[in-house]
């Protein structure tokens, strides 16, 4: 499944566990019971309230707006359409090798690019 194609729940369930939160962590954070965070990532709710995208949203690091397009609330603009969704990380997130090795890639990727010009 592509990064465009995820459902809300499986977006949900790969920010999980790129924080590395149990549901009950999440649950403790964002003030969003467990059961409904597993019927969420199980994809059961398709249409949670803007109160709890946007409660999800700040602590996964995701745009509000990536969520609301991908629980259907409303629809994506055509310039936004290409564009997937993506999970940005604060510095807080990652040790110290895994911000090193994200360099080393973006820097590897990016010599492939110039290489491709």
């Amino acid at each position: 499944m592509t990064e465009s194609t995820k459902t809300l729940g499986g977006i949900l369930r790969e920010a999980r566990d790129l924080k590395k939160l149990s549901l009950r962590e999440v649950e403790v954070q964002s003030g969003i019971s467990n059961a409904y965070l597993s019927q969420l990532e199980n994809d059961k709710i398709k249409k949670p309230s803007a109160n709890t995208l946007y409660k999800l949203s700040e602590l996964f690091h995701i745009t509000f707006d990536d969520l609301m397009v991908a629980a259907g609330i409303v629809e994506q603009g055509k310039e936004e359409r290409k564009r997937p969704v993506h999970y940005a990380f604060n510095s807080d997130d990652l040790t110290p090798e895994e911000e090193q090795a994200l360099i080393d890639y973006l820097k590897f990727l990016r010599y492939q690019q110039k290489d491709a010009k």
